[in-house]
């Protein structure tokens, strides 16, 4: 699976497209506002006054939450400069996604993003008699891998990335060792699987562990060039809260996406080698790992990590709402719901293994599949929200 290719939202503004079905990934980025707040803030009052702050978001995507975490920043900065007694910066927006993402989306969304600030600064302007809004927002677009180098060295101040760092920068890969004792490498063994589970053997969990390590320590160590010393980074992404990674909060919406597949193939709609042979480059990772990648890389320090539950739509879990029993309708439409989410972000990487003709067929499964499931459970994904600082 060539990941730098198919790992892309659904692109355009259709009834299937990422921008109309991204509700989810919006409601993460609101839970992970009062972290990005509280970070910039001690960025700002620990440094001296900048004149250029250099911002970038990773894995930015398409659809109305590209701008969204740009315009939440945006505001911060212009909100805390007046009380620190400081000239509000020229600020450097670098939106990042890989080359396949729908970058034409947000270029056309972007003279709404402009007159919007011109409207603040004008409304601040009138309300509070002196310049409270900011100094010039130049926006551009930097399409690549955010595993590897992205921007010249210490040109950066503060670093975001929102529903981004859970994907891989490629599929697993099995080993196996010949009887030179040279290394193989081969398909992961994770037969009617698209993910691990339960039943998926140990060698396919350590290789997505070892994947995960791998790529996370790409990340770091060009965050570290590309920061300025003090610089911060702000992480939010799908993990866990247990050591196992074949929890349900992991990698069941995988696991029911597989029964759907499955399904097709006892109908003979589809191949069942085909469904053995996908793999999802997605890891939900504890914060452990998360941990042990930063200490060994050594570039940062953790000022905040936070683990919260979410639902299958990204909303926030009390223990309150969590017992609360839902019908059989509400059920099934928030089944729908999840389906919608789920093929706006994962039907680029089926289609090529699976076919575009039979996408609509399988969707209609899933959201039935996953409508009866949060019908007699409440399943959720716990966010990692993570704060780091760039040491000197």
């Amino acid at each position: 699976m060539e990941v730098m290719r198919i790992l892309h939202m659904n692109k355009g503004n259709g009834e299937t497209s990422y921008a109309k079905n991204s509700t989810a990934q919006s409601n993460i980025i609101s839970q992970g506002r009062r972290v990005l707040d509280e970070t910039l803030k001690k960025l700002m009052m620990s440094s001296s006054e900048i004149s250029s702050f250099g911002i970038a978001d990773l894995g930015c995507s398409s659809g109305p939450n590209s701008l969204l975490s740009i315009s939440n920043i945006v505001d911060t900065i212009q909100n805390l400069c007046p009380d620190l007694h400081r000239p509000v910066p020229e600020l450097r927006v670098s939106l990042n996604d890989l080359p396949s993402n729908d970058f034409n989306y947000i270029f056309a969304s972007l003279p709404d993003f402009y007159d919007r600030l011109k409207k603040k600064e004008n409304s601040n302007k009138a309300a509070s008699g002196f310049q409270r809004g900011g100094g010039p927002c130049f926006v551009s677009a930097v399409p690549g891998s955010f595993y590897g180098r992205l921007f010249p060295r210490r040109s950066l101040h503060f670093v975001h990335s929102s529903s981004s760092l859970h994907w891989l920068s490629q599929v697993p890969c099995g080993e196996m060792n010949n009887e030179d004792g040279v290394v193989i490498t081969t398909n992961l063994d994770n037969r009617g699987k698209i993910y691990i589970s339960k039943t998926s053997p140990e060698s396919a969990q350590k290789a997505y562990a070892l994947q995960f390590q791998t790529d996370f320590s790409a990340f770091l160590r060009s965050r570290s060039e590309e920061l300025v010393p003090g610089g911060r980074m702000v992480l939010s992404f799908l993990g866990r809260s247990s050591p196992d990674p074949t929890t349900e909060e992991a990698c069941f919406q995988w696991e029911l996406l597989a029964q759907a597949l499955m399904s097709l193939a006892n109908e003979g709609i589809i191949e069942e080698e085909n469904i053995d042979a996908f793999n999802a480059p997605y890891y939900a990772a504890s914060s452990e790992e998360l941990k042990i990648a930063i200490e060994k890389e050594g570039s940062f320090s953790i000022d905040r990590l936070e683990i919260s539950p979410v639902d299958w739509e990204g909303e926030s879990i009390s223990k309150k709402s969590y017992d609360i029993v839902r019908s059989k309708p509400e059920s099934l439409a928030s089944g729908r719901r999840v389906a919608k989410t789920i093929r706006a972000v994962v039907e680029p990487m089926l289609e090529p293994t699976f076919g575009q003709n039979v996408m609509d067929k399988l969707f209609e499964r899933y959201a039935k599949i996953v409508g009866e499931y949060l019908y007699v459970s409440s399943p959720r994904y716990a966010l990692i929200i993570v704060s780091l600082v760039r040491m000197s």
